[in-house]
This record gives C-alpha cells, sequence and structure tokens, in this order.
C-alpha cells in the first residue's frame, strides 16, 4: 500500500488564526454518561481554519462560493518544491530550476518548520510572475504551507487575482515539513459549504508506486 502523509493542520482550541479572524473553539452539547448515549460536539471556527481552499468569492464579488468550485483541481497529481530560500517571495528565478516542464498541482514548502503555536507575519508570499509561469506550465492548483499567497497587509491581492486570472484553485495552510521534495498524488477536498468563501480541507499526499 502507498504511503500516505497528512498535510492538514490539526483543528485544535488556541491554535493561530489570521489576526482578527475567529477563534477556532469545540464545546460538548452533549456528554457521554448514564442519560446520554452519544458524544456531540459544537463548532466555532473561520470558514478559513487552518488548511483550506480559497473560493474566488473570497476575493472577487463576482466569484463562485466554495460549493461551485470545480473538484477535480483538488484530486490528482501534484508536485512538492522546496522553497525555504525563497524569502521574502517566491519568483519565477526560484522556481525555474526546480519546476517540471509540465505540472497539473504545484505545492511550495516555503517554513523551514511550520509554526503550530504562534501567528508569524513574516510568511513567504507568491509573485504574481510566479503564477504566471505555473499556468504556464498547466498548473491547475498552487497550495502553500503559508496562510496566504499574498502579504499579511495587502489589499491588492494580486497573487490571488492571478489565479484566478487562470482558473487556478488556491490551498492553504498546509504542512509539508516532512514531506520530501517529488511527486505525489494530491487528494485535498473543501468541505461543501454552500456560499461560503473557503471551507476546511484535510489534505493527504499519497505516494506514487515505483
Amino acid at each position: 500500500m502507498s504511503r500516505l502523509h497528512d498535510i492538514s493542520q490539526p483543528l485544535r482550541p488556541g491554535m493561530p488564526v489570521w489576526p482578527g479572524d475567529t477563534a477556532f473553539a469545540r464545546e460538548p452539547s452533549w456528554v457521554l454518561g448514564e442519560h446520554c448515549p452519544v458524544n456531540v460536539s459544537r463548532l466555532t471556527l473561520s470558514t478559513h481554519t487552518g488548511s483550506h481552499a480559497d473560493a474566488p468569492s473570497h476575493y472577487a464579488a463576482d466569484g463562485q462560493p466554495i460549493d461551485e468550485v470545480d473538484l477535480s483541481r483538488y484530486i490528482g497529481p501534484c508536485v512538492v518544491l522546496d522553497m525555504r530560500h525563497a524569502v521574502p517571495t517566491v519568483r519565477p528565478e526560484h522556481l525555474l530550476p526546480v519546476l517540471p516542464k509540465s505540472v497539473e498541482r504545484v505545492l511550495l514548502r516555503t517554513w523551514a518548520r511550520f509554526p503550530h503555536d504562534e501567528w508569524r507575519s513574516d510568511f513567504t508570499t507568491l509573485a504574481p510572475e510566479s503564477i504566471d509561469l505555473l499556468a504556464e506550465r498547466g498548473a491547475r492548483l498552487i497550495g502553500v504551507d503559508a496562510p496566504s499567497l499574498d502579504p499579511e497587509v495587502d489589499s491588492a491581492l494580486l497573487a490571488h487575482h492571478r489565479v484566478r486570472h487562470h482558473g487556478m484553485a488556491i490551498l492553504e495552510g498546509l504542512v509539508l515539513d516532512a514531506v520530501p521534495p517529488g511527486h505525489y498524488e494530491l487528494v485535498a477536498l473543501p468541505l461543501k459549504l454552500a456560499g461560503a468563501d473557503a471551507a476546511p480541507v484535510r489534505a493527504i499526499l499519497r505516494e506514487l508506486e515505483g
């Protein structure tokens, strides 16, 4: 059986979230015991909690919500590239030495160690020109371990808009620390939240046979 890599953040109280966004909470609604046969929990969270898929409606007034996106973009062959040296922005010159001539999905590792316990504003971003290059090579999805493709303080969202221009999908907040660069199969389906601007994903990489 092929080895699986779970590249999702664990959703837990106290996990870092985007400044000002909704903190994650899980509280018991029902508790297994003498007078109740089951445990049931109530969740409070942002649509952008942990590892998540951005919908076009997140940054474009006329964009699709997450329940209407093409799911085929979130399943299939992908390549993981090590971009830890590309600080503070992944530019085409960082990608060209390692980017295959043809790709469908690209995941970029930028953290030396994923910051599970603190919010970090100094995450690595993507230049719009890098999005163009990935699209030229056939990419249908771009995934990053950073919380966003664009800087924390940025209202232009140039990388996001280049992604939409090329009809690509976005995954953010992946955990790639334990994944060697190389080719994998990606499965990272967003929850079907009607009308939502994003959704958490359980992102998995499967090692390819041979």
